[in-house]
């Protein structure tokens, strides 16, 4: 009953956005490889895409896999992904999904980095846990400790510095920040006194014997988090093919909010995680997620304030945006209509 229902949503949407089921199933479907950046509750949005056949229905032929080094920063907290569904493209994908902040963060340091533009942010609001080592009871106990984080410029990278602004700490001075330490093994051995942990993270820790210290989305920060980000180049010639990517997005979004056995069910295939408790403590934090995915504005704004480095400030926070994909959907009613 629930997939008939979904499927009926997704007629009055395809009408609704002018792309009616026939025209699509006659069309040659458009072919797109994705990277998924990282093993996280986002990122299930695109598995339940994949699962369900929402691109399909879509008129879309996705190749999406999870990159070997997201991988393998999930394998260190006990998370084993599928070999099926690891790899690396020989050249850059047209479409990753990733955060904005080591979007904007990479391509404002790295010569190399291909320039992309984001059209959908999945996630808007910190809702990432400060996670300690038995012994820490309060944040203030963290000062001159080591805090984990994954690379420079990503969520936990950004959220590192958020915290220490939070604290009135200088991130340089009154804590050592650590690189490669999203994991809980880095907790057990004593690596770091604490890391920066996405809702994997924390499950994971959860079920390792860690209590989280802090809840982030207290907090209340915006954040420029996973999204839908587009070579820019590739983007001028193939508007459709994202149109329809974001459209599939935001059925996907809409379906994981409202049907949780599908949510379940790609966490056991493509993460191969197979508890039910962790699952659905996983899925527990489906419903912060925004269902209209504009890009982050305010979140890019904040990525701009701690990293206020020369070539940032050439930038505003309009040029690593296109709002139009989402605009499209919201104002013709079809996201309304996927949860009525």
């Amino acid at each position: 009953m629930k997939r008939h229902r979904y499927g009926l949503l997704a007629f009055v949407g395809f009408v609704l956005s002018g792309l009616a089921l026939p025209a699509l199933a006659q069309q040659q479907p458009i072919r797109i490889r994705v990277s998924l950046g990282d093993v996280s509750l986002n990122k299930l949005i695109f598995v339940i895409a994949q699962e369900e056949g929402i691109y399909q229905k879509n008129g879309l032929q996705i190749e999406q896999y999870i990159t070997p080094r997201a991988a393998a920063v999930v394998r260190n907290s006990g998370v084993h992904v599928p070999p099926e569904y690891i790899r690396d493209f020989d050249e850059s994908p047209p479409i990753a999904i990733g955060g904005g902040s080591p979007t904007i963060v990479g391509m404002t340091t790295n010569a190399r980095a291909v320039d992309r533009v984001i059209v959908a942010s999945t996630d808007n609001i910190v809702r990432w846990h400060v996670i300690a080592r038995p012994g820490i009871r309060r944040l203030e106990d963290l000062k001159g400790k080591r805090i984990g984080y994954s690379g420079y410029g990503a969520m936990t990278h950004f959220m590192a510095l958020v915290f220490a602004q939070r604290m009135g700490w200088d991130p340089d001075r009154d804590l050592s920040l650590m690189s490669g330490a999203l994991a809980v093994d880095t907790l057990k051995d004593g690596r770091v006194d604490a890391f920066i942990g996405d809702e994997v993270a924390r499950t994971m820790a959860a079920s390792a014997g860690f209590t989280p210290l802090q809840d982030m989305k207290e907090w209340n920060i915006p954040i420029a988090g996973s999204g839908v980000n587009v070579d820019r180049h590739w983007l001028k010639n193939n508007r459709e093919a994202v149109r329809r990517f974001v459209k599939a997005t935001v059925e996907a979004v809409a379906v994981m909010k409202q049907n949780r056995d599908a949510g379940a069910g790609g966490i056991g295939k493509w993460y191969n995680i197979q508890n039910r408790e962790q699952q659905q403590m996983i899925l527990s934090y489906a419903g912060g997620l925004p269902r209209k995915p504009y890009p982050a504005i305010e979140g890019i704004k904040k990525v701009m304030e701690l990293y206020n480095y020369h070539e940032m400030r050439k930038h505003n926070p309009e040029d690593f945006i296109d709002t139009s994909f989402v605009q499209e959907l919201d104002q013709n009613g079809y996201i309304d209509s996927l949860y009525k």
